[in-house]
């Protein structure tokens, strides 16, 4: 999410985010989704978004080695002003539950309308070559779809969204996360 977030604040897409820091755009989008970086890919993302490396390492998987050589080699800008050295750490970039919920929803919009897009293009095919009447049961399935699609990603019906899939851990855990 962090990255996500860092690449929407300076308006980048995922593919020049990709360019900028030499890694795939697959990378990127495998970041976003929450998958772990590798060190190389915390490395760059740091430098491009000018953000302390710790942003992108997630706590609870940083080892006891990795935690005394962050203790012992700290990030650090450091800049000389009048022969005395200052050294300023950068800071730690998080995202909040509420941008997280933010970020969900308008990704979950930008789905929906890719899926209006896609339908438009095909129902005008269908209507131009004429074949509306054969492909009839199958559009009218696929306009419900779409139907059900826009209600969830406008949070008219909650089907299995995020809070479902916490809801359904908890009780399988019979304790709240």
């Amino acid at each position: 999410m962090i990255v996500r977030k860092l690449r929407l604040r300076n308006g980048w897409s995922q593919e020049q985010l990709a360019e900028m820091t030499g890694l795939s755009a697959r990378t990127i989008q495998r970041i976003e989704r929450g998958k772990p970086a590798s060190l190389e890919s915390q490395k760059a993302l740091a430098s491009v978004f000018e953000v302390d490396i710790a942003t992108f390492q997630n706590p609870e998987l940083i080892t006891k080695d990795s935690q005394e050589h962050q203790t012992k080699e700290p990030v650090m800008n450091t800049q000389n002003t009048n022969d005395q050295t200052e050294a300023t750490e950068k800071p730690v970039e998080k995202v909040s539950d509420e941008e997280a919920d933010a970020m969900q929803y308008v990704k979950g919009l930008k789905d929906f309308y890719g899926h209006v897009i896609f339908y438009i293009i095909f129902s005008v095919i269908f209507i131009l070559t004429g074949r509306i009447s054969e492909m009839l049961f199958p559009w009218g399935a696929w306009s419900f779809v779409l139907l059900v699609h826009g209600l969830q990603a406008h949070e008219v019906i909650n089907i299995l969204n995020i809070n479902w899939e916490k809801k359904m851990v908890e009780k399988r855990l019979k304790k709240k996360l």
